[in-house]
């Protein structure tokens, strides 16, 4: 049983003590919090020279702090929880940062509904492996627990409803924040705080993080623009002859060919890496190049985020149109799009999306629904030995899998096969060691980022090799085949890149 707590109206607890307490708290809550984020913006010298810059950065875990002070009636747990849970925010942002080189966004949020749908398989991998963050975090709750068993209350329980109005007040103000209220951009705006839309990087490090998400939340997290329908017509008016003339082409004869389309996880060509001018780890990439259309791709992401190039080609919609929409799968309200996938499906085509993962993951059962795909073959309809090569599926099985739903007869077939055995970390222990320590690196890359460049050329090789068969494999059969084949993104290997520098 917790002990009981003395009179905090005795001599012991008066007052002005119990206030000074509090607001000692509050202050080292926003020193901390500013020592926590290292922001440029939010230092503890910037407390006397720009106070609104740290004091905004931990206003909503004071709030928090507050209402938390209300409830419990002890301070050093109600601050203690505060910190905590900011400090979570503040390591999931490290943890962003270093694998994707931008810090968290408010739209990155959206990820905890993804968590049971196969999300938290995939963001295990970027938790920390050392045991000290694990330990810190325990050992802060182990505080939390010690304050709710022993701490001294500073605040009367009965006080005529006046702490459980407090409390109440401090809860919604803290909620309105969540939510993102207009009344908090008269703090959270470019001309209190410092806001470059543009750059997510350098808001956060002259705002603070937490800023920094208000500032993004609140300029971007409201309404939808609305469309301008007379532009739109204007356009479409604009350009109707030449899509008539185009549409008024005789449409061609013969066989319509079945479509492969490989979107293959994190590849690209390291020649443009210095160090790698020379070197040759897509073979066959560079050969089916030379006899067939290529080129370089400007995608809309840099080290995740596949969704949003995927979104990009079965749609045809760019999104540096889309302000909004930072995760399209996730944030889709309309339950038919029109798309690549219905453009062939009204020629005859039959259409499948195949993918080696947790379908629920990104929503992608519901958003390929909506751009039209006949079915979805994803991890659970792949053979049960279909084989891993490090932390996911091979691309030997997607392989497999594109030559088993291909059939000899029948109309033609769109296949769009999402590979994901070269996706991070690339901390995890590929299926042949030997093969992936032999794998030469740029002077310079040393330690974790040599290992972790070495584990995505292994995969990168794989997947180069996988193109290969597949287009040998399609060779062989009586149909007509035209292969598409691209990356969605660089893979995270910053530190790589900082290194080496591009050709």
């Amino acid at each position: 049983m917790p002990l009981t707590s003395p009179d905090i109206r005795s001599a012991r607890y008066p007052l002005g003590a119990r206030i000074a307490l509090v607001l000692a708290l509050a202050l080292a809550f926003v020193l901390l919090t500013g020592l926590v984020d290292g922001g440029v913006g939010v230092t503890t010298a910037q407390l006397l020279k720009q106070p609104r810059f740290p004091l905004a950065n931990a206003l909503p875990g004071l709030l928090l702090a507050g209402a938390l002070l209300a409830w419990t009636r002890r301070a050093w747990l109600s601050f203690g929880l505060a910190f905590t849970l900011q400090g979570l925010v503040y390591g999931v942002n490290v943890l962003k940062v270093a694998n994707l080189g931008t810090p968290l966004l408010p739209d990155d949020f959206r990820m905890i509904g993804q968590l049971r749908k196969g999300g938290m398989h995939l963001l295990a991998g970027y938790l920390p492996h050392s045991p000290w963050p694990y330990l810190a975090l325990l050992a802060a709750l182990a505080l939390v627990v010690l304050a709710w068993r022993y701490e001294p209350p500073v605040v009367p329980r009965h006080t005529g409803g006046k702490r459980l109005a407090a409390c109440g007040l401090l809860a919604a103000a803290f909620v309105s924040m969540l939510v993102g209220l207009s009344a908090w951009g008269r703090i959270y705006n470019a001309r209190v705080l410092w806001l470059e839309p543009w750059s997510a990087r350098v808001t956060t490090n002259h705002s603070g993080l937490i800023s920094s998400l208000m500032l993004f939340h609140l300029q971007y997290g409201g309404g939808h623009h609305k469309p301008d329908r007379a532009a739109a017509e204007q356009l479409i008016a604009q350009s109707a002859p030449a899509l008539q003339q185009v549409l008024r082409q005789p449409a061609a004869t013969g066989e319509l060919p079945d479509i492969v389309v490989v979107q293959s996880e994190s590849f690209f060509d390291p020649s443009i890496m210095h160090g790698y001018e020379r070197s040759n780890f897509a073979p066959n990439l560079r050969r089916l190049a030379r006899h067939g259309s290529s080129g370089k791709l400007h995608v809309p992401t840099f080290g995740g985020g596949t969704i949003r190039t995927e979104f990009e080609f079965l749609t045809g919609l760019s999104l540096r149109y889309f302000d909004n929409l930072q995760f399209p799968y996730l944030q889709m309200s309309h339950k038919s799009l029109p798309s690549l996938v219905r453009t062939l499906a009204s020629h005859g085509y039959s259409t499948l999306a195949l993918h080696g993962n947790d379908p629920a993951f990104w929503n992608r059962t519901t958003a390929f629904q909506a751009i039209g795909f006949d079915r979805f073959v994803s991890q659970s309809s792949f053979p049960p030995g279909a084989p891993n090569d490090g932390k996911y599926m091979a691309d030997s099985a997607m392989t497999d899998e594109i030559m088993t739903q291909l059939k000899d007869s029948g109309p033609p077939q769109f296949i769009f096969a999402i590979s994901i055995e070269a996706h991070g970390p690339y901390d995890i222990e590929p299926a042949h060691v030997a093969e992936r320590d032999a794998i030469p690196v740029p002077d310079g890359i040393t330690g974790r980022d040599k290992l972790e460049l070495q584990t995505y050329l292994y995969h990168l090789k794989h997947a180069d090799a996988e193109l290969g068969r597949l287009v040998k494999l399609l060779a062989k059969r009586d149909r007509p085949s035209v292969v598409l084949f691209y990356g969605d993104h660089l893979p995270a290997l910053s530190n790589s890149y900082h290194i080496t520098g591009f050709v």
